[in-house]
């Protein structure tokens, strides 16, 4: 397997700041168009970024929006979205059936009332019925994903290394950004084929009649760096970001350090050696403007790993970009997620991606989807937004935070714990020395104090390590060891939600009173994730006080053995193991 640069500190490079300008598609027929995929409501610029606000959506979210303001404005931008629906609307009419097998939506401009804090209303994209919808659980839409050669809309990792990039990439190559990064790289040659000024990047792959169309009029849609920085972490300035990094447990950090490292590897491997085929810029013709946009670069990779973080979909065993799908809003309540399964084709069946309605619906209702459950910090994370069901609330909701931990660089049995992770542990799936888990408040996972424990091995029971028990000493953790080692364990998710909470408390001592939009969605998952650790440092705290309530090692053995109760001479039922009596054997000699 071939990895790309060692993680080094991220060097911040410049993020792009600027006013939002809306460039998007809208159908009036029976397909959708919503620049953040999902959960996010369309910006439509000519206001300024501090116009954006964030709001309650009726359907499920706190989620991002440019006030609208009436008149000539939201005139020129219904307008302006119009136009654009025309030239997807061209394709989706010619070719539109022949790709989708079924489709019972259209895109529409949808006016929402914002919440009360707000109080105006703004302009939004989303799936509606084209018919009625008349039980829960009804398909809606269907895209065939043609996983073998790639010719139909749907991309997947997998096309990347195995077919794109195939001559351009080492054998296993395997980046920092995983199957994100993958994505981006196939979003990119998508852009790059659609140059203006001489199609560049690499012709494939070769698709079906029709299909080129719809996948241009698609990638044009999407949002735009300048639009991405102000809808998606990733894009934000620095000190937004900085925020971020100590309002979650969950590291915007790291994922900026594998998208410079995975550029950087990139950059020095194959797009600098062939800048004809992988140009840093192109020109995309969007609606009736040209725009000169980053593409095989560091911020065009950061571009792109926005865009699939935010419309990219787990569906039949791997992360996908779905589009046209990809325009169904998210909804808390009353909605599924994308599943896989088949479709009946000319031919046969075929695998794809089915939407599938999460209640009854009218004609002119509207479609949504649910993005999963995940807490707050991943959907802000990934999508931008931040729903309702992931607030601090007195019931919990779905609150969660993230707790690391791993095997210390100094321990002196560290090549032995390690030869128990990747051998002993899970086959399909070995553990790294360096493992996350979340947390929710009340009882840790019980893997995560089956890794601590292990991690904190030492002393008197070392002895555990040895060979001998090598193929039985994974399992010996996940119960109680010793009072020493149990008391190591849970001192360790002490001390980590204690830090966590620190970091919080500096954040919310410098922000004072007034929020940016981008601050609020901060604090919203720095609320969440404060609430998951209280409760989870309360749970752990007890249970530290009463560590000699618990049962151990040595006392489950004696148990075992029949050696835990104090032996007479005179009880002559003394028996060893609980199975015979010394001397009562009834041997013929």
């Amino acid at each position: 397997m071939v990895t790309v640069n060692n993680r080094r500190s991220w060097s911040s490079a410049a993020l792009l700041s600027c006013s939002i300008q809306l460039i998007s598609i809208v159908s009036t027929s029976c397909f959708s168009w919503s620049p953040l995929n999902h959960r996010q409501h369309t910006q439509f610029a000519t206001l300024k970024p501090s116009s954006l606000q964030p709001y309650y959506s009726n359907s499920g979210g706190y989620e991002w929006n440019l006030n609208v303001a009436s008149g000539d404005t939201a005139t020129t931008t219904r307008e302006k979205l119009e136009t654009l629906a025309t030239i997807a609307n061209d394709a989706l009419t010619e070719h539109g059936s022949d790709i989708f097998k079924s489709f019972k939506a259209r895109v529409a401009v949808i006016s929402q009332s914002a919440d009360e804090d707000t109080q105006q209303d703004a302009l939004r994209l989303g799936l509606v019925a084209t018919e009625n919808i008349r039980k829960e659980d009804e398909l809606v839409a269907s895209l065939p994903f043609y996983d073998t050669d790639g010719s139909g809309l749907a991309l997947a990792p997998h096309l990347a290394t195995k077919l794109v990039y195939k001559d351009k990439l080492p054998e296993g190559y395997d980046g920092w950004t995983g199957d994100a990064g993958l994505l981006a790289m196939l979003l990119l040659n998508e852009m790059a084929r659609l140059n203006v000024d001489g199609s560049k990047g690499i012709d494939l792959p070769t698709r079906k009649d029709g299909i080129p169309s719809l996948m241009s009029a698609w990638v044009t849609s999407l949002p735009s760096p300048e639009e991405m920085s102000n809808l998606h972490p990733l894009m934000w300035d620095e000190d937004d970001q900085e925020v971020l990094q100590s309002s979650s447990t969950k590291k915007i950090y790291r994922i900026m350090d594998d998208i410079e490292d995975d550029s950087s590897w990139l950059d020095e491997n194959a797009w600098s050696l062939d800048r004809e085929t992988f140009p840093e810029t192109i020109k995309l013709q969007i609606g009736d403007s040209i725009e000169e946009r980053q593409c095989f670069s560091t911020e065009g990779f950061r571009y792109a790993v926005s865009l699939v973080r935010s419309r990219s979909f787990f569906v039949d065993g791997s992360l996908r970009l779905l589009p046209y799908l990809d325009y169904a809003n998210h909804d808390d309540f009353d909605s599924f997620e994308l599943v896989g399964g088949g479709i009946g084709m000319l031919w046969g069946s075929a695998k794809g991606a089915l939407l599938k309605s999460g209640k009854s619906l009218r004609e002119g209702d509207e479609v949504c989807i649910s993005y999963g459950p995940k807490g707050g910090a991943d959907y802000l994370l990934d999508h931008g937004f931040v729903p309702p069901m992931c607030k601090a609330s007195s019931t919990g909701g779905a609150v969660t935070s993230e707790l690391t931990f791993e095997v210390d660089d100094t321990d002196r049995f560290r090549d032995d714990k390690l030869d128990i992770l990747e051998y002993e542990t899970y086959d399909l799936a070995p553990m790294e020395p360096s493992q996350v888990f979340d947390v929710t408040g009340g009882r840790p996972d019980p893997a995560m104090y089956q890794f601590l424990r292990l991690a904190k091995l030492g002393g008197k029971d070392a002895f555990l390590l040895e060979s001998i028990f090598r193929k039985e000493v994974w399992g010996f953790m996940s119960v109680p060891v010793s009072e020493d080692n149990e008391r190591a364990a849970v001192t360790a998710v002490i001390d980590a939600c204690e830090n966590a909470l620190k970091e919080m408390d500096e954040i919310i001592d410098e922000e004072g009173s007034a929020l940016s939009p981008k601050l609020q969605l901060c604090a919203l998952v720095r609320g969440s994730e404060r609430q998951a650790l209280e409760r989870t440092l309360e749970y752990v705290t007890q249970e530290a006080e009463a560590l000699d309530l618990k049962e151990y090692y040595q006392e489950r053995r004696l148990k075992d053995l029949g050696l835990d109760s104090d032996w007479s001479p005179e009880d002559d039922d003394v028996s060893f193991g609980g199975t015979r009596v010394p001397g009562g054997a009834d041997y013929d000699w």
